[in-house]
C-alpha cells in the first residue's frame, strides 16, 4: 500500500503501486503535463494535479506534483533562461515563498475530502477567472506591474501550490492583467514555479512511494519534456493553450465530484 506522506490526512493515502493500471495513469497524467509546461511555459501542475489526486489522494497527489514541478520547471528554463525577467522574478517570489509556510499549514489540517474539494475547485474557478480576465483585456497595450498586484499575485502563487499544487492560474492572471510579454513570463513563470515548488517540499516534505513509481514518473516527465519540446514548432501555443485547459477542467471537475463523493 502507499504510505501516507509526514502532515497526511488520516485516510488520505490511495495505492498506486499495488497494480500497474494507476501508476500508468500516473505516468500518463505526469507526461500530458510535461508536454503542456514546455510548449506553452506553463500547465504542468494545472493538468497533473487533479488527476494525480484522483489516483493518490489530496495530499500525496500535491506533493507529487511540487516534486515533479521542481524538475520540470529547471528542465524548460535551462532552455529559456535567456528570456528571464530577474527583476520582476524577485518581486514575485518574494511574497510566494513567504506564502507557503501558511499554505502548508492549512494542508496538514484540513480533511482529505475537503482538500480535494479545494484542489478541484481551485483549479476550475482559477480557468473560469483566467478566461474571463483574457477577454476583458484582449487586444490592449502592455498595462503596469503596480506593487501591490505583484504582492498579491506571488502570494496567491505561493499559498495555492503549498495547498493544492495549482499556483500557475494566479500568475497567468498576473500576467494577462499587466500583459506580460508571452516570452518573458513564460521564461520568468519557470524560475517562479521551481523555486515556490521546492519551498512546498521542503516545508511539507515528499510522499513515500515505492521506487518504481518515482521510475515511471520521471520517465514519462522527460518524455512529455522531449516530446513538448518537438510539439513546441509544429502547434501553435494559443491551440496547446485550449487542449490543457479543456483537460485541466475536466480534471478538476472530476476531483471535485469525486471529493464531494467520499473519495
Amino acid at each position: 500500500m502507499l504510505r501516507v506522506a509526514p502532515g497526511a490526512a488520516v485516510g488520505e493515502g490511495r495505492d498506486v503501486s499495488g497494480a500497474w493500471l494507476p501508476t500508468l495513469g500516473l505516468a500518463v497524467a505526469v507526461a500530458a503535463g510535461a508536454v503542456t509546461q514546455r510548449v506553452t511555459g506553463l500547465g504542468f501542475s494545472l493538468v497533473a494535479a487533479p488527476f494525480l489526486v484522483l489516483l493518490a489522494g489530496p495530499v500525496t497527489g500535491v506533493l507529487v506534483a511540487n516534486a515533479l514541478g521542481v524538475a520540470v520547471s529547471l528542465m524548460v528554463l535551462g532552455q529559456v533562461y535567456h528570456h528571464v525577467d530577474l527583476r520582476r522574478g524577485a518581486l514575485l517570489l518574494a511574497p510566494a515563498l513567504a506564502a507557503v509556510v501558511p499554505g502548508a499549514l492549512l494542508a496538514r489540517v484540513v480533511p482529505a475530502a475537503v482538500l480535494q474539494v479545494l484542489v478541484g475547485g481551485t483549479v476550475v474557478l482559477s480557468l473560469l477567472v483566467v478566461l474571463a480576465l483574457g477577454r476583458s483585456v484582449a487586444g490592449g497595450p502592455p498595462g503596469p506591474a503596480r506593487p501591490g498586484t505583484t504582492v498579491v499575485a506571488g502570494a496567491a502563487t505561493g499559498f495555492l501550490t503549498a495547498t493544492a499544487g495549482v499556483g500557475g492560474p494566479a500568475l497567468t492572471a498576473y500576467a494577462v492583467a499587466t500583459r506580460w510579454p508571452q516570452s518573458a513570463f513564460a521564461a520568468t513563470a519557470q524560475l517562479c514555479f521551481a523555486a515556490v515548488s521546492a519551498a512546498s517540499v521542503a516545508v511539507r516534505g515528499l510522499p513515500v512511494l515505492p521506487a518504481t513509481t518515482w521510475a515511471a514518473a520521471a520517465v514519462a516527465l522527460a518524455a512529455g519534456v522531449v516530446g513538448g519540446t518537438a510539439l513546441s514548432t509544429r502547434v501553435a501555443p494559443p491551440v496547446a493553450r485550449t487542449g490543457a485547459l479543456a483537460v485541466a477542467l475536466a480534471g478538476g471537475l472530476a476531483t471535485v465530484v469525486d471529493g464531494l463523493l467520499g473519495g
